[in-house]
C-alpha cells in the first residue's frame, strides 16, 4: 500500500498517513515462464545448469521424468566461445595471448564473480583444453572457445588471463555451445517454440512439431554403454532390486566394473542408470551374480507386470499376511499356524548348525594348507620343537606349583 509522509509546521515531525490506493502492476514486459508457468501442463521441470545474464547457448531443461537425469547433466562437461576485451594493446600480439590461454589450462583456482548465484569460496576447477579463435590486437579483442568442468566460470578466467598478459581485461560476451550430451548442432528451441508447439497440439491435436520442439529423456543417455533387460526383470529393477545375470539379455562390449551404465528395455525405454558389478567378460562366462546396482531409477513402477513372489512358499506367506496372521513385515504374531513357526524355526537351526562344522573344516584345511610340501627332516624338526616348547612348559609348571607348596610349609 502507498503510503504519504505529511509534514506538520507546529511540531516539526513527520506522520505517515496510509492510502487506499492499490498499484497497477503491468504484466506485459514479465518472462514467458512466469506468465504462463500454470499453462504448460507439467508437474515439474529442471535445468542442467543456470546462465549468467546476457549469456546465450545450450540450456538442457528436462521435463517431468526426465529431472531424474538432471544431477547427471550438470556435472557433465561444458563448452564456450567467449569475447574477451583487453584493456590495452599486447606487445607480442596474437602469439603472446595464444600462449597465455595455453597456460591457464588444468586444475585452476578460482573464485566465484562479485554477482552470482552461490556462495564466494575459494575452489579448483578444470579447463580440460582451450582453443584460439580470432584475435585483433588494434581493438583490443579476443575470441577463444574453452571446454571445462562444470562450475567453471569463464569471467573469472578472462579477469586471470587480463592479470597473466599485465594489460587486464574481462569478458565482453559469452555463449554455451556444449551442456553435458547436447550442443547447438542438436535442434536447440527458444520457449516460444515450446509455446507454438502446445498452442498447436492443443488447437489441432497435431503433435509432429511437439515430437520436433521437446525430445525423449534418451537422447541424454546416448554416450553411456548399455544393458537391455529381460521384460521378466523391468519391474524388480524399478523397485530398487539389483539387476542378476538370469534378467540380462543383451550388453555392450568393453564394460568393466563400476562402469556408469544404462539399463534399457528390448523397446529401446530407459529403465535406469546402473553401476556395472560385472565386466564384459564375466558376463559372457558367468552363470549367477550381480551384474548391475541401481544408481538413479528413471521408469515409473508397475508399468510392466511383477514377476517376483510367485512361488510356493511366497504365496502362501501373502495370504496369511492378508488373513492378519502375519503382522504388515510377514513377522509371526499370536494368530500365527504352528505350522508356520516350526517352518521358520527349522531353516534358521539348520542353518546355525551347519556354521560350526564349516567352521571347523576351515581350520584343519588352514593347517593342511600350511604345512603341506615339507620335506621328512623339517617334520621331524618341527615336532622337536613342539616337543621341547611343551616339556619347557610343564617344567614351568612344575616349578610355580613346587614354589606354592614350599610357601604353605613355611607358614
Amino acid at each position: 500500500m502507498a503510503m504519504e509522509i505529511v509534514k506538520h509546521s507546529e511540531e516539526e515531525e513527520f506522520a505517515i498517513k496510509p492510502q487506499a490506493s492499490v498499484p497497477h502492476l503491468d504484466t506485459s514486459n514479465w518472462p514467458l515462464l512466469l506468465k504462463n508457468y500454470d499453462k504448460r501442463n507439467v508437474e515439474k521441470t529442471g535445468h542442467s545448469g543456470t546462465l549468467d545474464p546476457k549469456v546465450t547457448g545450450c540450456l538442457i531443461v528436462c521435463v517431468d521424468r526426465a529431472t531424474r537425469l538432471v544431477k547427471s547433466q550438470q556435472s557433465a562437461g561444458k563448452e564456450y566461445v567467449a569475447v574477451i576485451r583487453l584493456h590495452d594493446k599486447l606487445p607480442g600480439g596474437k602469439v603472446q595471448f595464444a600462449r597465455a590461454l595455453e597456460t591457464l589450462t588444468g586444475a585452476l583456482f578460482q573464485r566465484p564473480p562479485l554477482i552470482s548465484a552461490v556462495k564466494r569460496q575459494l575452489r579448483i576447477r578444470t579447463i580440460h583444453e582451450s582453443k584460439l579463435i580470432e584475435f585483433d590486437n588494434d581493438r583490443h579483442l579476443g575470441v577463444f572457445w574453452v571446454s571445462c568442468e562444470a562450475g567453471t566460470y569463464i569471467r573469472t578466467l578472462c579477469v586471470h588471463l587480463g592479470l597473466l598478459l599485465g594489460v587486464g581485461g574481462h569478458m565482453q560476451e559469452l555463449r554455451r555451445v556444449r551442456s553435458g550430451a547436447m550442443d547447438e548442432t542438436k535442434g536447440m528451441v527458444t520457449l516460444h517454440d515450446v509455446l507454438d508447439a502446445q498452442w498447436t497440439m492443443d488447437n489441432t491435436r497435431d503433435e509432429s512439431y511437439l515430437r520436433k520442439v521437446i525430445s525423449p529423456l534418451e537422447t541424454l543417455l546416448t554416450s553411456y554403454k548399455r544393458i537391455v533387460v529381460k521384460d521378466s526383470a523391468v519391474n524388480a529393477v524399478c523397485y530398487g532390486a539389483k539387476l542378476m545375470l538370469p534378467g540380462l539379455l543383451r550388453y555392450e562390449s568393453e564394460i568393466e566394473v563400476h562402469d556408469e551404465v544404462v539399463l534399457m528395455t528390448t523397446k529401446g525405454e530407459a529403465i535406469a542408470l546402473g553401476i556395472a558389478q560385472m565386466s564384459t567378460v564375466e558376463m559372457s562366462t558367468c552363470d549367477h551374480g550381480v551384474v548391475a546396482k541401481v544408481k538413479r531409477c528413471i521408469m515409473e513402477r508397475d508399468l510392466y507386470p511383477r514377476r517376483w513372489g510367485l512361488g510356493p512358499l511366497a504365496s502362501e506367506k501373502k495370504k496369511l499376511k492378508a488373513d492378519g496372521k502375519l503382522d504388515k513385515y510377514g513377522r509371526p504374531n499370536e494368530a500365527t499356524p504352528a505350522k508356520w513357526k516350526v517352518v521358520e524355526t527349522s531353516t534358521v537351526t539348520t542353518s546355525v548348525a551347519v556354521t560350526p562344522a564349516n567352521n571347523e573344516d576351515d581350520g584343519e584345511s588352514k593347517k593342511r594348507k600350511k604345512h603341506e610340501g615339507e620335506t621328512p627332516d623339517e617334520k621331524a624338526e618341527r615336532k622337536r620343537r613342539k616337543a621341547e616348547k611343551k616339556a619347557a612348559k610343564a617344567a614351568k609348571k612344575a616349578s610355580k606349583s613346587g614354589g606354592a607348596d614350599e610357601d604353605d610349609d613355611s607358614e
